[in-house]
């Protein structure tokens, strides 16, 4: 494995560590600064990736991530992740419902120097707002 490949690998561990630790400090160690978020829900920046990850533990404080698989192909990673938590707290202008939770998604990292300086992802955020609200997807 190749020294790129190995610090793109890491990236996803990283972020699997930050998740199960609950510690949106940790984006330092894999976040670069001006960091590109492909996201609607956040914006650009390892400040702003600290503090959506704040509030994502305020609302899902026993949040546990799996890696379900890792690629890794030149300055690029992809992780295949899975998400179960409790809604405990408000999330994007939502009440907590004490509902458990569960997400998939598939991120794209690119990396440079061991930091990731862009990010892609996709989930289907459909069914995780229709588990934290307790409506039907097809609603």
């Amino acid at each position: 494995m190749s020294t790129t490949q190995r610090s793109a690998e890491t990236v996803a561990h990283a972020f699997v560590s930050l998740m199960n630790g609950h510690d949106p400090d940790a984006v330092d160690g894999f976040i670069a600064e001006d960091y590109v978020n492909h996201n609607a829900h956040v914006d650009h920046g390892r400040e702003a990736n600290r503090a959506f990850w704040a509030q994502w533990f305020a609302a899902f404080p026993d949040t546990e991530v799996s890696l379900d698989d890792v690629l890794v192909d030149g300055d690029r990673v992809a992780g295949r992740f899975t998400y179960r938590a409790t809604f405990q707290g408000p999330f994007m202008g939502l009440e907590p419902t004490g509902r458990p939770v569960v997400m998939h998604s598939i991120d794209i990292w690119r990396v440079v120097d061991g930091m990731a300086v862009e990010h892609w992802d996709q989930l289907d955020e459909q069914a995780f707002f229709a588990q934290l609200t307790g409506k039907d997807a097809s609603q």
